[in-house]
């Protein structure tokens, strides 16, 4: 395999600086023919190869045409598919479940010794090794390094990333139950195991979306809360006008917490005005019946909407989309869908609870960079028994894959739009104005927001109806 000095050195001699993460997709390929490809490739005038330079694999997306709807197809988290909660004893199924799913995203990039042969076998405390294995505990050291307690199905070991070594910031993430790949040493008594590098299941670096070959608009919301005494009417009937005039629009998608709902939190009925759960939904569905019936309207449910908490939510029951016009589609959280090719992960976000208070530096104000931190992983909910709770099953319907074009999440109230790697991050705020808690918490949300999203060039924009007269275009 080549090595990091070996990568730098051959661009060097062509003049030209490298970033970092080519040089690791580089390493991780171990395709010395990669390089002259990629420097052939530069423009004229540039010095510095970017990971926009790595050729990209574009994605071709034949099957569409065979999809029973072409323009809008769920393709994960169709109504009624997540099922029952099953017995606790399931559980030992999903976590063997997530761990063989991603761990297949690390196989190509690394070769993985099963932990028991790296203890049992001495060759591996002189040379170095790599293994795949689930996080089972972190914590730091009392000069600053991380320990992690990692497992796999042969054994468990404990692991020590220094802050001395390249890259070390990303170990400071570490996350209880995510998978990892690790490069590195074992101790002469093989008992730790000193790690060089960190991987993890990411999205690839040569990843490119796909574009839709035909016309097509989707509008992305959230977190509509509809029977809070601080949901905005006027702004809302504001969109509404906007959608009517906008033809070239076909689709609205709701990332969850479609109504307020009933004795979510202590001291909720002070701040309702439709203090009936049933009215609430009925109220969703007279707005959603004013909307131009041209839309094809995708909702998604939230940790306020009347179904279980634990992850993956069903779809809202039948017994409360009385009323709805009839281009509605109701889905799961989360729930991938297909417009006209280009899919779209929707998911609600409840596990930004738990990864802000897990990730040094993270914070509600920027949830785009939370939505990074989950794509590295290739899980929402990478973390079990914190906030986000989740439901046994023989799968992991929380694993990301395939790897979407657009990973739509809610939830913190607060917009944020970022790429990486190729796959559009979106949140887009909310329809609720500051609440009494979010006082509290000294948190600002940026309400009556709606991102419009181009699908044959994946270009956006974000519109404001906060205020009265025409929306305002954000940066």
């Amino acid at each position: 395999m080549l090595c990091e000095e070996e990568i730098v050195a051959r661009f060097l001699k062509t003049d030209l600086l490298v970033a970092p993460e080519v040089v690791r997709y580089i390493r991780e390929q171990d395709d010395p023919a990669l390089i002259d490809r990629i420097i052939a490739a530069i423009p004229d005038g540039a010095f510095v190869v970017s990971p926009d330079c790595i050729p990209a694999q574009k994605k071709e997306r034949d099957g569409t045409r065979f999809l029973a709807d072409p323009h809008l197809e769920v393709l994960q988290g169709k109504d009624g598919s997540c099922g029952c909660i099953r017995d606790f004893e399931e559980y030992v199924t999903y976590f063997r479940n997530r761990f063989t799913h991603l761990s297949g995203f690390l196989k190509g990039r690394i070769q993985p010794v099963p932990i028991e042969a790296l203890q049992r076998t001495g060759r591996y405390r002189e040379e170095e090794a790599s293994f795949i294995a689930m996080v089972s505990e972190v914590r730091s050291t009392a000069n600053g390094n991380k320990m992690a307690n990692v497992e796999d199905p042969t054994a468990t070991m404990r692991v020590l990333f220094n802050k001395s070594r390249e890259g070390f910031e990303e170990a400071e993430k570490l996350l209880p139950d995510e998978v990892i790949g690790v490069k590195g040493k074992l101790s002469s008594d093989g008992n730790l195991f000193f790690a060089d590098t960190l991987v993890r299941p990411d999205i690839p670096v040569s990843n490119a979306p796909f574009h839709a070959e035909q016309p097509g608009r989707a509008v992305l919301i959230s977190d509509v809360h509809v029977g809070s005494d601080t949901f905005l009417e006027d702004a809302w009937h504001r969109f509404v006008a906007w959608l009517g005039e906008h033809t070239e629009i076909g689709y609205l998608l709701i990332a969850g917490d479609l109504v307020d709902g009933i004795g979510i939190y202590p001291g909720q009925e002070r701040e309702l005005v439709i203090k009936n759960i049933y009215e609430q939904y009925q109220a969703l569905g007279e707005m959603l019946s004013a909307l131009p019936p041209r839309l094809r309207i995708v909702l998604s449910p939230g940790n306020h909407d009347v179904v279980r908490g634990a992850e993956p939510q069903p779809a809202i029951p039948q017994e409360f989309r009385e009323g709805y016009p009839d281009n509605c589609v109701w889905v799961e959280n989360p729930a991938l869908v297909s417009l006209q090719g280009v899919r779209v992960l929707m998911y609600h976000g409840r596990s930004y609870d738990d990864m802000i208070g897990m990730i040094p530096g993270a914070s509600y104000s920027h949830p785009e960079e939370i939505m990074e931190e989950m794509l590295k992983r290739r899980h929402l909910a990478p973390t079990f028994g914190l906030r986000t709770p989740i439901a046994p099953a023989e799968r992991d319907p929380l694993v990301i894959d395939p790897v979407p074009e657009v990973l739509f999440t809610g939830h913190v109230h607060i917009s944020g739009i970022k790429k990486y790697r190729g796959v559009l991050m979106v949140n887009a705020g909310t329809w609720q104005s500051q609440t009494a808690f979010q006082k509290q918490m000294n948190t600002v949300p940026t309400p009556a927001q709606a991102v419009v999203l181009d699908l044959p060039t994946m270009k956006y924009e974000m519109f404001d109806f906060s205020q009265p007269g025409e929306p305002a275009r954000l940066p």
